[in-house]
């Protein structure tokens, strides 16, 4: 049998041994989480989100009797050639919506990010959405469900449309 003293030795050499990995493995894990880019994944994912669901909302909203801020809300919701387009038929556009006296009034239902690249700052959003529509004559107004297709770019002041469409619709094989 070993003295008291070499068999402390030992004890205190494993309890060393035991307490370096367990630090070895802390710092490791502290390092890992520190430098893991899942929280700013997702908080990058939910303001893609947010900004799309509103962006969508946006354009699919319109009252013929106060355009001028409606359409001003469409602009400053968009960028790239989608703005551009906006800007540049706004006029024909108003004569249109005044003419026929329509009120758009949308409701997101649901959305999803369906990509996002925060390295060049493009996203797409498909996003379902109740648009109802209600004109000056007596006719009750009507609703709509639309499932659309919007890509965002990321600008100085946020996510903005780029691009908006509907979503095609799926068919099945037989």
């Amino acid at each position: 049998m070993r003295p008291i003293r070499e068999r402390l030795q030992l004890l205190a050499v494993a309890l060393l041994a035991v307490t370096t990995l367990l630090a070895a493995w802390g710092g490791w894990s502290w390092y890992a989480a520190a430098h893991d880019r899942t929280g700013e994944l997702a908080r990058a994912r939910d303001q893609v989100l947010a900004a799309g669901q509103q962006a969508v909302q946006n354009l699919n909203t319109l009252d013929h009797a106060s355009l001028a801020p409606g359409l001003d809300l469409w602009e400053r919701s968009t960028t790239g050639e989608l703005h551009a387009q906006l800007v540049q038929g706004r006029g024909e556009f108003e004569k249109q919506v005044r003419q026929a006296q329509s009120t758009t009034s949308a409701r997101v239902l649901d959305a999803a990010v369906t990509e996002l690249d925060e390295r060049t700052g493009q996203a797409a959003v498909m996003v379902a959405v109740r648009i109802t529509v209600r004109t000056a004559k007596e006719t009750p107004p009507t609703s709509k469900d639309s499932r659309m297709l919007a890509r965002l770019s990321r600008t100085a002041e946020g996510w903005k449309l780029s691009a908006l469409g509907q979503a095609p619709m799926g068919t099945t094989s037989r």
